[in-house]
């Protein structure tokens, strides 16, 4: 079994990319699954549902999100109803909606769970091992490929959490920080693992925003708010995993980055 995983899909740039280039992708593999993190695709904070559809009709199969879940409130109209849509499992309000969620691909089982990471993090969250290990044991028999988007800031809490869940879980892959980190690996018990993706957005920008309204606010200390130029050349990152149906084990990894029409 391939999967793709996407990182933090950015504003109309971030749409575009994965617009353009997720069926090139998919052929190119021999992609079966693709997840991506949207937490950052309305205007840069949050999910619309008319952008949820938009990535869903571009080719992705399963969304997950982040510390923006709430950016834009226009989710929890939809949220119920969005059977592609995964938000944080250890939110500590009753929000709605699904942490961890299972699919079915050509009678594969695939289970895709959000976490939220804590350190250097603003939300509060319940514990992150807890939560996970919690969902792990209210289903001891399942077998599935699983698949943990653990969205956070410090690589070292996802690297701890990565080796925490070996070979409990498929894949441990980090989001939030939307640079690529360069240590994809598979871990000694068969977890696939990566401190952060990357981002999918603005190629030229500083986090998927237009560079200068970022200098300025983070420099300059003005109180401008971050800007997406939708000119920007856009840009890819992910990851592209194999599985073994049997064992649910990754016996591959590899990260994946494409930028413009290259």
């Amino acid at each position: 079994m391939k999967i793709l995983f996407l990182g933090d899909i950015v504003g109309q740039n971030g749409r575009n990319a994965i617009k353009h280039n997720v069926e090139k992708l998919v052929n190119k593999y021999q992609v079966d699954f693709v997840i991506a993190n949207g937490e950052n695709t309305t205007h840069g904070k949050g999910l619309i549902e008319r952008h949820y559809n938009e990535l869903i009709d571009s080719g992705i199969d399963c969304i997950t999100l982040g510390n923006h879940y709430f950016s834009k409130n226009y989710i929890a109209n939809y949220i119920d109803q969005a059977e592609c849509l995964v938000r944080p499992l250890n939110l500590l309000n009753n929000f709605g909606g699904v942490g961890s969620r299972l699919f079915d691909v050509g009678g594969t089982k695939i289970r895709v769970t959000n976490i939220l990471g804590t350190a250097f993090m603003k939300e509060e969250v319940a514990s992150p091992y807890n939560s996970l290990k919690e969902l792990l044991d209210s289903i001891p028999e399942e077998d599935s490929i699983h698949i943990v988007d653990f969205h956070a800031e410090a690589t070292g809490e996802k690297m701890c959490f990565g080796y925490a869940f070996d070979g409990l879980v498929s894949a441990v892959l980090g989001t939030h920080t939307h640079v690529q980190t360069n240590d994809a690996r598979i871990l000694p018990n068969g977890t696939g693992f990566m401190s952060d993706v990357g981002m999918c957005g603005a190629a030229n920008g500083v986090l998927g925003f237009d560079k200068h309204s970022v200098i300025n606010k983070t420099l300059f200390g003005s109180d401008e708010r971050f800007t997406i130029d939708v000119d920007d050349t856009e840009m890819i990152n992910g990851v592209i995993l194999e599985i073994d149906e049997i064992s649910k084990k990754c016996v591959e990894i590899f990260p994946i980055r494409v930028i413009g029409d290259k």
